[in-house]
């Protein structure tokens, strides 16, 4: 099978290249309380998190992911200049995993994606002439972990069963595809604006946000959406964060499925030309010379 770039796995702080399996491979693999590298892995975390693994982990926590992503992650580049991912953040003057506790993970049952895939990864690959990704997963043995000596043979799809990753693995795809969307396009979509970059991370990570976006009089003046399909996306966490997905899609490249009003454009343009027409009366009263403009079309800056 062949082998992707090493800087496509998570494991960027392991000296050991990930192999890639099938997922009916048979691994010799078990974790488990007793074992003499009991918390080693979460003594020293590199985590990153998905959109699924945050709204399951404020909810355990009942904060709002605001909160959460305040107290709990750190922002990183998934590439220079680009969208944001998050990592778990750790102790404070430590590396360990806020959650580590003697006896284990303190929100085991809700623990991250990568958390409960280990020593497996799963990786979501697209070639430039394919028009969808591909699964694929990597093993990974690393020195402090003596879990490959347990005496347990498991396939890598039972693993995945038994770990209960499938759902994580269903409700975090539309955000792969994105980032590999992103990454496979590069130049060719342009930089993205400050705004969609926003959006992407609210869309994302502070789900709560989101909802009040989306619950805001304009965003249904915009966006041509029934009562029916409101409450539907309302109504329900992980729909709210599959239509942030779609929105992300079409904001970002051009990939319609949410249909916009007729006149939404209009309206908008429409409230900013009075606003100007305000701002216009103001600045007649300010000298030339303390004026500064901007964009010749936005000379306010107003946003909106």
């Amino acid at each position: 099978m062949q082998q992707p770039d090493i800087n496509d796995f998570p494991f960027p702080q392991s000296p050991v290249v990930p192999q890639l399996v099938e997922g009916d491979k048979t691994i010799q693999f078990q974790c488990r309380k007793g074992i003499k590298c009991w918390n080693a892995c979460c003594s020293n975390i590199d985590i990153s998190l998905t959109p699924y693994d945050v709204l399951r982990l404020k909810n355990h926590l009942n904060m709002s992911s605001g909160d959460f992503l305040v107290k709990y992650t750190v922002p990183y580049e998934l590439e220079p200049g680009g969208i944001a991912g998050i990592k778990l953040k750790p102790v404070d003057e430590g590396t360990a995993c806020q959650f580590m506790r003697p006896e284990g993970c303190s929100v085991y049952e809700d623990r991250p994606t990568s958390c409960r895939y280990y020593p497996v990864a799963l990786l979501s690959m697209r070639r430039q002439d394919e028009t969808t990704d591909r699964t694929s997963y990597a093993m990974v043995q690393e020195t402090h972990c003596l879990g490959h000596n347990e005496p347990r043979s498991i396939t890598v799809n039972d693993y995945r069963k038994e770990q209960g990753v499938e759902i994580y693995d269903e409700l975090g795809r539309g955000w792969r595809q994105l980032i590999l969307k992103k990454k496979s396009a590069g130049p060719t979509i342009g930089k993205p604006t400050d705004r969609s970059l926003q959006l992407f991370f609210m869309a994302c990570y502070d789900l709560d946000r989101f909802r009040q976006f989306v619950e805001h009089p304009s965003f249904r003046e915009v966006y041509d959406l029934s009562d029916t399909e409101m409450s539907q996306i309302l109504g329900s966490e992980p729909e709210l964060m599959q239509f942030g997905f779609r929105l992300l899609r079409q904001v970002m490249f051009n990939e319609p499925s949410i249909a916009l009003k007729a006149d939404a454009y209009d309206k908008r343009l429409s409230r900013k030309t009075e606003r100007e027409a305000i701002m216009d009366e103001i600045t007649a009263k300010i000298p030339a010379e303390a004026i500064r403009h901007g964009d010749p079309n936005d000379k306010y800056e107003i946003k909106d």
